[in-house]
């Protein structure tokens, strides 16, 4: 029987009459319901360590053996155990795999949570159909080496991503065991994008992205692919009065060496979730919250027979993102000093991304900047602007440097921002003596 045959025969299973019955909580009962569950033991995601992780799982397994199954079905170049979790009774197998990329943690955190929401509530009628319904596989860190560096490839230096094909890391020999193994009717490929996506030309962050992974160059439809467009589209109505207007979708170009891509060839048409941006100095719950919402409506679709109804069209009609449509910080219309030190009024464009480091008390998340746009930016949004009207921006004159501080520029043009500076700088507003400037606000980011 051809996987097309097999995913129609499996959806099929699917009683009508449980549509409409044992309805999942709406988007916002979902937040709250993961405020609820949520481990306030675990680091913000990018603190998680292959340790927390572990530590859950076994948790887990030990409060309920009888829905926990456990099992280690690898380890990575360094050693660490790969966990394969899973749990249900159904016939459908579903496949959930995050952080192949050790920087991209989001998703893992919102797995643990989901399944200790599961645990939790295993009698609610909904949380009782996915268990009946289908059964769930999840490795929820593909990449613990990576994670431990906070990096995106593993210990080799290869991104496990691209390695679905040559198989020459024992993270993707892993992946690729485990789906031949479970055959799969469907996977869901978790990640997190840069913070420089947008929505389209909106100006909106992309808060999530999603993809219904091609399986070959013309970017062809089969039943896998439109059950996993469907499934998107279910994700995109409970996402959007979370996040209006911040869930793009993914480029779909084929990609030959990517997993996502050649699951869906293999016969596990996979849904890509890439977490991005939030418009907020601490956006990690948020974003966790994006995601549980999404895995649990997800899968009560696939388990009540929703995604098989779901319109395609909402998945095709979402904006695709931009990948450099957006900055962390604009500051809008303001005054520079060029080489030859005229001034001259254009936008500044900071990016920022995020680090792990050691700060001698513990592992800590800084936020390294860099000027990396300048000129006419009215086509980018920014995650904050700043009216720079009336103000000048010159590099940070020293760490001694404060705001309401006066200072006096004889060579204005030793005060230039160059493009790929590190984004320390200050907004100076001029005062009545001549090149004489107060300081408004010092902006600084780590290096």
């Amino acid at each position: 029987m051809t996987t097309a045959l097999i995913l129609s025969a499996l959806l099929a299973t699917v009683p009508a009459s449980s549509y409409s019955a044992a309805a999942v909580p709406g988007p916002q009962a979902l937040t709250t319901l993961w405020e609820q569950v949520h481990s306030k033991e675990l680091p913000l995601p990018p603190l998680v360590r292959h340790s927390h992780v572990e530590k859950h799982l076994k948790r887990l397994h030990e409060k309920a053996p009888d829905l926990f199954q456990l099992e280690v079905v690898g380890h990575s170049v360094e050693g660490r155990a790969l966990y394969h979790v899973s749990l249900g009774t159904g016939a459908r197998h579903v496949l959930l795999w995050s952080q192949m990329h050790g920087d991209e943690p989001t998703a893992t955190t919102a797995l643990i949570d989901f399944l200790e929401y599961i645990r939790t509530h295993r009698e609610e009628p909904w949380v009782s159909r996915i268990l009946s319904e289908l059964t769930l596989h999840a490795v929820p860190l593909l990449n613990p080496d990576g994670a431990e560096r906070y990096q995106r490839r593993n210990a080799q230096g290869i991104d496990i991503n691209r390695d679905a094909l040559a198989l020459q890391t024992p993270e993707a020999r892993t992946l690729k065991a485990l789906r031949d193994r479970l055959q799969p009717f469907i996977g869901f490929n978790l990640h997190n994008q840069s913070w420089r996506y947008a929505v389209g030309s909106t100006g909106r962050p992309a808060s999530i992205s999603l993809l219904a992974a091609a399986f070959d160059e013309p970017r062809s439809d089969n039943p896998g692919r439109v059950l996993a467009k469907k499934v998107c589209a279910v994700i995109r109505d409970a996402l959007e009065p979370l996040a209006p207007g911040q869930v793009g979708r993914y480029d779909d170009s084929f990609e030959v060496r990517a997993f996502g891509d050649n699951m869906t060839r293999w016969g596990t048409p996979s849904v890509l979730i890439e977490t991005g941006p939030w418009p907020s100095r601490t956006p990690d719950a948020p974003l966790v919250q994006l995601n549980f919402v999404a895995l649990a409506t997800a899968l009560d679709a696939l388990a009540s027979g929703k995604a098989a109804q779901a319109d395609v069209a909402r998945y095709e009609s979402i904006p695709e993102n931009d990948s450099t449509g957006l900055v962390y910080l604009m500051l809008k219309g303001v005054g520079l000093f060029g080489a030859d030190g005229k001034p001259f009024t254009a936008d500044v464009g900071i990016s920022v991304t995020r680090a792990v480091r050691d700060t001698g008390k513990g592992l800590a998340i800084v936020h390294v900047g860099k000027v990396n746009e300048l000129g006419d930016l009215r086509v980018l949004g920014a995650l904050e602007t700043v009216d720079g009207g009336g103000l000048f921006a010159v590099p940070l004159s020293g760490p001694a440097a404060k705001e309401g501080d006066t200072l006096h520029l004889a060579q204005p043009k030793q005060h230039a921002i160059q493009m790929d500076q590190p984004a320390e700088l200050m907004l100076l507003k001029p005062l009545e003596k001549a090149s004489t400037y107060r300081i408004e606000r010092i902006i600084r980011f780590e290096r």
